[in-house]
């Protein structure tokens, strides 16, 4: 009984002293405040550190104990402002931090933020009590947490950005999107709503970003067999996909689970032939859970879904190649649902995987969170703006500026998956000459070296025996730009191979696994560690002697997530890459594609100051942009339905803060209706190319590549078909708007600007436009409408509100604020110019140094005030960061019908003293149509100073 009161008592004062303690502290630092949060509360006394930025950036670190790491980003590069200004008020509950433009509140128990505006008005707010959380881990035997951190948000709110993906999807809201590089998906840790504010997430781990839920197994729905039995689908198995009703063998199939390599080999049964056969899945769902869910697919080959007796996907991807496929659907609870899939896998390794989601509760439809796999510590910033541009230009405050392009980098680009000598190189070059189709730049893809020779970066003499004897010539006798393929790869035992080996500087996991690749007999092989500094000068001082040194233009960086080994997952990726120079590859993961380039661009620039730097890539990472990279969309398919999902992929890509984008034009892979085309199969392929370079003239960066057939446009059709007519026309209209769109590279260096644009971020207030994901701005005047169906001739579409549309063709004048069938033709896509719009087109060009624009037609479609920078500079190298060019502001006056073409400010070698400007007026009641060589309202002779030009 004595023992009984002793304990008794202890525990009391036990109670008693922590209920007595100190209430929660805070310390003010000279950048920001931290709380030391009330361990009642949290479990343990997490340090959460609010640092002042900017006026409009606060950052947030969030630990685990009281103790902050010292860390060192890859990402961001910004350096503080000490002239910022900012106070902390207190309360009995909450800190408040203050600067002229941002308020951010810290519950002192919790440390949960609430960010408001100037005016006090909730932006968006940390969970409480727990949305943050530290799970420890372990990787490679050093302590990690998995992070945590949910926001509320909104009802309003839109999300958008977090780098490029095949979903198909523009608006993330109830959405999840997984971090994890891979062909065709790229991993950018920055989302930007529609309420103008952006989270960068500074992590480069596996992550999850918005709805943080677990994916489900397809078990964990309730399932019913062809034949109504519990528990299981029915899976039939066939050898001949002509003949699927020839079972060979049936089975009972509560998973579907063939993701990543090799997963098939030990679920497929051993009699089933993936080469030629079919498997399908019959039987019943039920949920018990009531609204929308999501079926998310990994899939080869061709698949077929029925929900309910109806066809809700229809898609092909290349076995070898992967892709998603997201279906919603509403369930209602308990109700049976029934399923039917077709899998034609298509031979090789075969992919298919089946996942499901449960609907979003009440309160997860407002809320989006991070979940990172590895971390020491929560790391985000947190940026406000008065608009999604201002967003994404603290984006870029903190992690780079994005040099402007070489101004051939803007012209056309021709590549073939592969040109396989140097005759190839020069003989396409000089049809597209012959024929008078603009070009700037050809490509030269992979496997120019000897078949055993990857890495070595010497080319196959017996096939390219003058290297640098072509490259002159494409340069001097064609105005040629040449871009090469560089892979951070290297077959073991080549000399390059021995070098870096000795210097510890290769992954060496895919080296004892003996993992041989798909080059003739298969060669064992491994990648470089780009986060070994001496490694990546050592690789660009590889690739300088053996290419750049022979007059190479550009770089092509395939391969870069890395993919050492095609379709693994995760966990396959890190123990490829462990260790990193930096530490596990658990940590570090996603940012190798960031500093792959990392070492190229500073290698350039150390070597050859003057020059531009120009990097093409398949993945990118947050601050990718300020190494000069642009980053194109992977091995997609050439069909339809990948061309639309393109639309999305770039849209969020460039709101991801990277200017820079492109694709395949065509698609990559291509079905085998394409491949073995008759009459029919030939036509559509002509016509799917048709809208995909109407499409491709009006993104950053025009191009166009993929495999057999060739994709020059010669090869498509000839010269009297309306294929090459179409592509010829939007190949010249790309020329002649060179004035407009090498002034937006220059606003995206100078202003942080977007050029590929979605319709959010020019018409926050229009709500319909939240969800349009086929449909962009293409610069701040342009309505770009793709359109992505075979055979279709008039498409449907919205336009924005504001002063009202013009038709780009005829000048033909629409109300805004309404949706439309607009004309589509064959050879025309629908293309609308804003009203309040300036449009400078420059000479009809066969590249872009052929001759300057002495003569600009202005095309001023009005009805609104409009303004333009017409921007100029050298073109080809960086003294534009020194100051040297120049800016002529353009104006036009809705209530007096006057153009000002105002002072030019600034200068640079070689800039024009005078040129003529001929200007159009176009109105509602005068259309004009798009015609070069018709006459013009007005010309004036510019030279440097201001000049008012009345409409009449």
């Amino acid at each position: 009984m004595k023992l009984r009161l002793l304990l008794f008592s202890l525990l009391c004062s036990s109670l008693l002293n922590i209920l007595q303690a100190a209430p929660p502290s805070y310390i003010t630092t000279p950048d920001g405040i931290i709380v030391f949060t009330d361990p009642l509360v949290t479990g343990v006394s997490n340090a959460v550190k609010l640092e002042v930025i900017t006026d409009n950036i606060i950052r947030v670190i969030a630990a685990p104990g009281k103790e902050m790491a010292a860390s060192q980003s890859l990402v961001t590069v910004y350096r503080k402002s000490p002239s910022v200004f900012w106070k902390v008020t207190s309360s009995k509950d909450s800190l408040t931090l203050k600067t002229k433009k941002l308020t951010a509140v810290i519950d002192l128990k919790t440390g949960a933020v609430i960010f408001r505006d100037q005016a006090g008005k909730k932006i968006l707010a940390e969970k409480q009590p727990l949305g943050r959380s530290f799970q420890p881990t372990v990787f490679d035997g050093k302590r990690y947490y998995a992070l945590t951190q949910t926001f509320q948000t909104p009802a309003n709110d839109a999300w958008y950005g977090l780098g490029q993906h095949q979903d198909g999807i523009l608006n993330y809201r109830g959405q999840q999107v997984t971090f994890f590089q891979n062909n065709t998906e790229v991993a950018i840790p920055f989302l930007v709503s529609s309420n103008n504010y952006g989270i960068l997430w500074d992590n480069y781990s596996i992550t999850r970003a918005g709805d943080l839920k677990s994916f489900h197994p397809l078990a964990d729905l309730q399932l019913f067999s062809k034949t109504g039995a519990v528990g299981w689908l029915t899976a039939s198995y066939a050898n001949d996909k002509h003949k699927p009703q020839e079972i060979i063998v049936e089975r009972a199939a509560a998973a579907i689970n063939m993701e990543f390599e090799g997963d098939s080999k030990n679920q497929l049964p051993a009699e089933f032939t993936p080469a030629t056969g079919m498997v399908t899945w019959e039987g019943s769902l039920v949920s018990y859970f009531s609204g929308l869910h999501q079926f998310r697919f990994t899939f080869g080959g061709s698949l077929k879904v029925w929900l309910d007796g109806k066809l809700v996907l229809d898609h092909w991807r290349k076995s070898w190649n992967p892709a998603p496929a997201l279906i919603p659907y509403q369930f209602k609870d308990g109700e049976k649902v029934a399923v039917r899939i077709e899998w034609t896998p298509e031979g090789g390794e075969s992919y298919l995987s089946l996942k499901w989601q449960e609907p979003l509760s009440a309160g997860e439809q407002n809320s989006f969170g991070f979940w990172s796999e590895a971390g020491q510590q929560i790391d985000y910033y947190f940026i406000y703006g008065n608009n999604m541009d201002e967003v994404i230009g603290g984006y870029r405050e903190l992690t780079g500026k994005a040099p402007i392009v070489p101004q051939w980098a803007l012209g056309f680009w021709q590549s073939r998956e592969r040109y396989k000598t140097q005759d190839e190189i020069l003989s396409t070059v000089n049809e597209f000459r012959k024929r008078k189709i603009p070009i700037d730049n050809i490509v030269l893809d992979w496997s120019y070296w000897k078949e055993a020779g990857w890495g070595s970066q010497e080319f196959d003499e017996a096939r390219f025996p003058r290297p640098d004897s072509m490259i002159d010539v494409l340069h001097k006798k064609y105005n040629t730009r040449i871009m090469i393929s560089v892979w951070p790869k290297f077959y073991e035992g080549i000399p390059a191979y021995n070098e870096f080996d000795k210097n510890g500087w290769l992954y060496k996991r895919n080296i004892a696994d003996r993992q041989r690749d798909w080059i003739g007999k298969g060669y064992v092989s491994t990648f470089y560690d780009a986060f070994n500094e001496h490694a990546r000068k050592g690789f660009w001082d590889l690739i300088n002697k053996k290419i750049y040194s022979k007059g190479i233009d550009a770089w092509w960086m395939d391969a870069s997530e890395p993919d050492i080994l095609s379709n693994v997952g995760p966990e396959k990726r890190k123990s490829q890459m462990t260790p990193t120079a930096l530490g596990s590859a658990a940590e570090y993961l996603n940012a190798y594609p960031l500093q792959n380039a990392k070492g190229i661009y500073e290698g350039q620039r150390s070597t050859d100051p003057n020059k531009r730097v120009f990097l093409l890539t398949r993945s990118g990472f947050a601050g990718s942009q300020r190494y000069g990279a642009a980053i194109w969309s992977g091995d997609i398919g050439s069909t339809w339905r990948d061309m639309k999902n393109q639309i999305t992929a770039g849209l969020n890509f460039s709101l991801s803060g990277l200017p820079y984008w492109t694709m395949d034009i065509g698609g990559f892979v291509v079905p085998e209706k394409f491949e073995r085309q008759d009459a029919a199969h030939l036509e559509e392929w002509r016509e799917l190319n048709t809208r995909w370079y109407q499409f491709g003239a009006f993104v950053p960066l025009f191009r166009s590549h993929g495999q057999f057939p060739y994709r020059e446009i010669f090869n498509i059709a000839p010269e009297t078909h309306a294929a090459y007519q179409s592509f010829l026309y939007y190949d010249q209209l790309r020329y002649r708007l060179m004035p407009y769109i090498y002034s937006l590279a220059g606003a995206a260096y100078h202003e942080n600007y977007t050029i590929m644009r979605g319709l959010a971020m020019d018409f926050a207030k229009d709500t319909v436009v939240l969800n349009i994901g086929d449909q962009y701005l293409f610069g701040p005047s342009l309505l770009v409408n793709p359109v992505c169906e075979y055979k279709q001739t008039k498409r449907g579409l919205y336009l924005p509100a504001c002063a009202g549309w013009y038709d780009l063709y005829s000048g033909k004048w629409f109300a805004a604020g309404q949706h439309i069938m607009a004309e589509a033709p064959y050879e025309r896509m629908p293309v609308f110019v804003k009203a309040g719009s300036i449009l400078p087109f420059g000479p009809g060009l066969q590249y872009t140094g052929e001759k300057p624009a002495d003569t600009i037609m202005l095309n001023v479609y009005t009805g609104a005030d409009a303004s333009f920078n017409l921007y100029e500079d050298e073109g080809i190298n960086y003294n534009y960061e020194k100051g040297a060019f120049s800016v002529i502001p353009i104006k036009y006056n809705e209530a007096t019908k006057t153009v000002t073409v105002g002072d030019r400010k600034g200068s640079f070698n070689g800039m024009l003293q005078k040129r003529m400007f001929r200007i159009n007026f176009i109105t509602p009641a005068d259309a004009k149509h798009l015609n070069f060589n018709a006459g013009y309202n007005k010309a004036v002779m510019y030279e440097g100073k201001r000049l008012t030009i009345p409409s009449s």
